[in-house]
């Protein structure tokens, strides 16, 4: 009784989480407000450091919130095991670039048409799995990622309605940006969670401590990217302009995400995580119908969407595939 609880307590924890995720960072990217417009790269950065503080107090949890087992942990763990640690620095980079991808991509997309683009990650990361760790799929596998790639396109069909088209041909260039930034994270996305599983299975580190070691690097190319990007923005307003507490609870949410999954994937196996994201996705067009009204449904885009939440249950019916249990 106590499992059953935990599991649908995780599976509304993981359809919170995405939603509130996907919507709010939407919202926050098309907000008209006074004043600038707070940068995606600042966000990346505080949510790096949100992520460290929470993995360190979760090790300092651990070890029965004993100041000197913490100390010893992190210098074992980390500092005397310099190449372990190196070995991060590849997923974390590419972690931060999906993280800017993400901002790129709600900014020119809208919530329900994100979602469900952004589920090809399943297809990269089973490819992945199966290059680089010898994994093999089974015949509901493969046959889900041909309805995935079917939905998928489906939902970037273009409509013929005039209105639509006039709209389409007023934001051909956004779109297109924003696809193109939800394809480049869904790559990203599936290799970095392989690599980091790879890595995962190769040591017995607490995911904990291995998250702190992802942040670490992970803040550094966050700052490096800020610098680079947004330099002369920064030094005229400073890294915190446009804030406020939509910005905050975007930054929140990114920042736990990874951490909610990395929970939730004890208590919950592939059919809930798959019946999560298929809420979430639901969710996300209905608010950002609504609520947002940002988006206009077609059939073709509910019929793409139809056989994306088909195939997530389908990815998970044969075999147990391990998830990324790490980063959202």
């Amino acid at each position: 009784m106590a499992s059953s609880r935990l599991k649908y307590l995780s599976l509304g924890v993981l359809v919170f989480q995405t939603t509130s995720l996907v919507l709010t960072m939407r919202y926050s990217r098309t907000l008209q407000a006074e004043g600038p417009r707070y940068l995606a790269s600042s966000a990346v950065v505080v949510a790096e450091v949100m992520k460290i503080l929470t993995c360190v107090m979760l090790v300092f949890k651990e070890h029965s919130y004993s100041m000197r087992a913490l100390n010893s942990v992190l210098r074992q763990e980390i500092a005397n095991k310099p190449i372990e640690t190196l070995k991060l620095a590849i997923p974390s980079g590419i972690y931060t670039l999906q993280n800017n991808l993400l901002y790129v991509a709600l900014s020119n997309l809208d919530a329900a048409t994100y979602q469900v683009t952004y589920q090809l990650k399943i297809l990269t990361t089973a490819l992945f799995s199966v290059s680089m760790l010898g994994r093999r799929l089974g015949v509901y596998q493969w046959l889900s990622l041909l309805i995935l790639m079917a939905g998928v396109a489906l939902v970037q069909w273009p409509s013929e309605s005039p209105a639509a088209s006039e709209k389409e041909a007023l934001s051909a260039g956004s779109q297109f940006v924003g696809v193109t930034a939800v394809l480049v994270a869904c790559c990203s996305s599936g290799f970095a969670g392989v690599y980091f599983e790879k890595i995962l299975k190769e040591s017995k580190q607490s995911v904990w401590v291995r998250n702190i070691q992802l942040g670490m690097f992970g803040l550094v190319f966050g700052l490096f990217g800020m610098l680079a990007y947004d330099g002369e923005r920064v030094k005229e307003s400073g890294m915190f302009q446009g804030y406020n507490t939509v910005t905050w609870a975007v930054v929140a949410l990114q920042a736990l995400g990874g951490l909610v999954i990395a929970a939730v994937i004890k208590y919950a196996d592939n059919i809930l995580k798959g019946f999560a994201t298929s809420l979430s996705i639901i969710l996300s067009t209905l608010i950002s119908y609504f609520w947002l009204q940002d988006f206009d449904p077609t059939g073709v885009f509910f019929l793409g969407a139809v056989l994306v939440i088909a195939a997530t249950f389908l990815y998970g019916y044969e075999g147990k595939p391990a998830p990324n249990p790490s980063r959202a």
